[in-house]
């Protein structure tokens, strides 16, 4: 009998002694998922930070701002429709970013009231932008393009050559985005500031006789900053085009001296027709 007690009591101490184990040793809840975009410098030098999508649970995103070289007071701060270089309408207020350069909004719907869920948030159509203040809207402290819209490392650059004895010579820069889509970025040298100069993609090469037909129209070079960025998922003809086909397009870009009697001042093949 004895022997019996001796056991029942080992047993129970083995058992508790297992449940301590058990509870002791519990894995802590695995990470909540997470993405992170990289803030860009817009209208001040000197900006640094990034916004974070963190999935609070199946309906509700917490979205950190945070911002490096600001000045010390508020900062609104939203989410846009479509991608920087196109612009769009605000759809989402986010909560201010205040003087320590920290933001924090818990979001389940946009302003609309439409709902929008974590994962929905990582593939959307937009991009975010820090105002200096309520009353100064127009000068962005920084922004960065997000979901669907990020920038991935692949990208092509050409060559754009002076022509006509310009003296205007560039680079077109092709940058694949997330959704498969293409910024294109055109950085001229030689430009008169104040001037507006049409860009477009042609059909064909730079060697055809006369040239070929425009394909797609892009924004035109700012003859003071020297850029023309344009975000490209389609043709003019409303035909799609991803970053993957421009490389085997057969096509060139060229850059004009005016709308009224443009005269072609820089060009370079893209695609299929480069060396």
């Amino acid at each position: 009998m004895t022997n019996l007690k001796f056991l029942s009591k080992l047993m129970m101490l083995v058992m508790a002694v297992s449940m301590f184990m058990t509870i002791g040793c519990k894995k802590d809840d695995p990470d909540p998922e997470s993405y992170v975009y990289n803030l860009q410098v817009k209208d001040q030098l000197g900006i640094s930070g990034t916004v974070t999508f963190t999935k609070k649970s199946a309906t509700v995103t917490t979205i950190t701002l945070k911002v490096n070289g600001a000045s010390a007071k508020n900062h609104p701060a939203h989410i846009h429709a479509n991608s920087i270089a196109e612009g769009g309408p605000i759809v989402l207020t986010l909560t201010d970013v205040d003087a320590s350069g920290n933001s924090v909004t818990d979001v389940t719907r946009l302003d609309d009231n439409t709902s929008i869920t974590y994962e929905q948030l990582i593939n959307y159509d937009g991009y975010v932008n820090v105002h200096e203040s309520a009353t100064e809207l127009g000068i962005i402290v920084a922004q960065a393009d997000i979901g669907s819209n990020e920038l991935t490392a692949t990208s092509k650059s050409y060559n754009l050559s002076a022509v006509n004895a310009s003296g205007v010579n560039g680079t077109a820069l092709f940058q694949k985005r997330k959704d498969g889509s293409t910024m294109v970025t055109l950085t001229m040298t030689g430009l008169i500031a104040g001037t507006q100069y049409p860009a477009n993609i042609h059909l064909g090469s730079v060697e055809s006789i006369g040239g070929g037909p425009v394909r797609r129209t892009l924004n035109p070079v700012d003859g003071s900053s020297g850029k023309s960025i344009t975000n490209v998922s389609s043709l003019d003809d409303n035909t799609v085009i991803t970053y993957d086909n421009w490389l085997l397009y057969d096509g060139y870009i060229a850059v004009r001296s005016a709308v009224v009697n443009p005269v072609v001042i820089s060009q370079g093949n893209i695609g299929s027709n480069s060396n």
